[in-house]
C-alpha cells in the first residue's frame, strides 16, 4: 500500500496478509533489505538493541579489550541482519559506510548510539558513505563527520603499527578484512624474497618481514600507497628495513620477474563488482595468476585473492586452475581462505562470504 521512496521503513505480507517481514525500501532489483523477521516498532530502542548485539559478537571473539589488535569491523551488514551498513573500529574511531538510502537516514542515530554503548572506547565517528550511497541531492553528504574526531587512525594488528586515513584511504582507511591471512603469511615467509602485488599500503609486507622474509618488494599502481607501505615498514622495523615500493603496473612488474620470487602475495582490487563483468573477470583472475606462477621460483608459495562478490568460490579456483594448467607447474593448495569472524556470514545471504583465497605451493 501506499507509495514508499528510497529509504522508507516497510513492511512485506504474503498473498493472504500474514506479516513476513521488516525492511527498507529501494527501487532496484533489491525491493526490501529485511532487517526483522519480527513485527515491531522500529525506534531508538530496536536500532539500540541490534547494534549491541553485533558489539557483543565482537567482545565474545575477544577484540574489545586486545591491546594487541585495535582495529576491527563492529557490523558486516546481512552478516549482522542490518544490510546496508558497515561499522568498522580504528583504535577508538568508528567509521560508518551506508550502502543504501535506509541506512543513510540513520546514521547520525547511529553515531548516538556507538557513543553511549558500555564498554565500547568511541573518540569519534564519521560517515564515509560518498562512494557507496548514491547522492541524489545536497542534503545527502556522504563523507562527513558525525562526532569527535575521525581523520586519521594509529592502530595496531597482532602488534604491527598501521596509520589508516579514513579521508583519502580506500574502504574505510584498511583493508580490515584480511587480517587473519596476514598473519598467515608469517608462517612461511621465513628466508624468502616476498613479492606483495596490488599492495596498498603494505599491510601484507609488513608481515612477511615479521615472518623473518630477506626482504619484500611492495607493487602498487598508487604512489601515495607506495608512499604509505615505505612509512609502514619504517614504522615498525627501522630505518634499515629490507623493504622496497615500486609504482608500477602489476602486469608490467611481472613481465620482469620471472622465476624470481619465492613468496607472492596477490590481492588485487575487484576485476568484477557487478555480473556482467563476470567472463572478463575471470580471464583477469586467470591472466594475473598466470604471471604470478610463473615469478615464483620451484617450491615457492602463492597466497592469491579475489574480493569480487559475484566471483563464487568455484569460479576462482576454475580461474587459478586454468592458470596453473597454462604453465605446466605442479600445485597443491595449502590453505582455503576466506574472511575472519568479524566479516560473519549470513547463511542466508551467501553472498556475504565475498572474500576467497588460496594458499599453494608451486613446484
Amino acid at each position: 500500500m501506499g507509495a514508499p521512496v528510497d529509504g522508507d521503513i516497510v513492511e512485506v505480507f504474503d498473498n493472504n496478509g500474514t506479516y513476513l517481514a521488516t525492511g527498507h525500501y529501494q527501487k532496484g532489483s533489491i525491493t526490501v533489505r529485511i532487517f526483522s523477521f519480527t513485527r515491531s516498532d522500529v525506534d531508538e530502542a530496536f536500532w539500540m538493541e541490534k547494534i549491541a548485539s553485533a558489539v557483543e559478537t565482537r567482545r565474545n571473539l575477544g577484540f574489545l579489550d586486545n591491546e594487541a589488535t585495535t582495529v576491527f569491523r563492529l557490523i558486516h551488514g546481512e552478516g549482522d541482519n542490518l544490510p546496508g551498513l558497515i561499522a568498522d573500529y580504528y583504535n577508538g574511531v568508528v567509521v560508518l559506510q551506508a550502502h543504501s538510502a535506509g541506512m543513510f537516514r540513520h546514521l547520525e542515530l547511529f553515531a548516538e548510539i556507538f557513543r553511549s554503548l558500555p564498554g565500547l572506547k568511541v573518540t569519534g565517528v564519521l560517515s564515509k558513505s560518498s562512494t557507496t550511497i548514491h547522492q541524489k541531492d545536497d542534503n545527502m553528504v556522504g563523507d562527513k563527520l558525525l562526532w569527535g574526531e575521525a581523520s586519521i587512525s594509529h592502530v595496531s594488528e597482532y602488534g604491527l603499527r598501521f596509520v589508516a586515513n579514513h579521508i583519502t584511504g580506500q574502504k574505510t582507511g584498511f583493508f580490515i578484512d584480511q587480517r587473519e591471512n596476514r598473519h598467515l603469511v608469517t608462517r612461511y615467509a621465513k628466508d624468502r624474497l616476498v613479492a606483495n602485488v596490488f599492495g596498498y599500503t603494505g599491510g601484507f609486507s609488513a608481515y612477511a618481514l615479521q615472518g623473518g622474509a630477506t626482504a619484500v618488494h611492495t607493487v602498487d599502481i598508487s604512489a601515495r600507497a607506495v608512499e604509505m607501505a615505505n612509512h609502514t615498514m619504517q614504522l615498525n622495523f627501522g630505518e634499515a628495513v629490507k623493504h622496497e615500493g615500486f609504482t608500477m603496473d602489476a602486469f608490467e612488474f611481472f613481465k620482469q620477474s620471472k622465476g624470481k620470487y619465492g613468496l607472492i602475495i596477490l590481492d588485487p582490487p575487484a576485476f568484477a563488482k557487478h555480473r556482467d563483468a563476470h567472463s572478463n573477470a575471470m580471464k583477469a583472475y586467470a591472466r594475473i595468476n598466470t604471471m604470478a606462477f610463473e615469478a615464483l621460483q620451484p617450491g615457492g608459495i602463492l597466497f592469491t585473492f579475489s574480493c569480487s562478490q559475484v566471483i563464487s568460490r568455484e569460479d576462482f579456483r576454475k580461474a587459478v586452475f586454468t592458470a596453473a594448467a597454462s604453465t605446466g607447474r605442479n600445485v597443491r593448495i595449502l590453505h582455503q581462505l576466506t574472511q575472519p569472524a568479524d566479516h560473519p556470514v549470513n547463511l542466508y545471504h551467501p553472498e556475504t562470504e565475498y572474500l576467497k583465497g588460496l594458499v599453494m605451493r608451486v613446484e
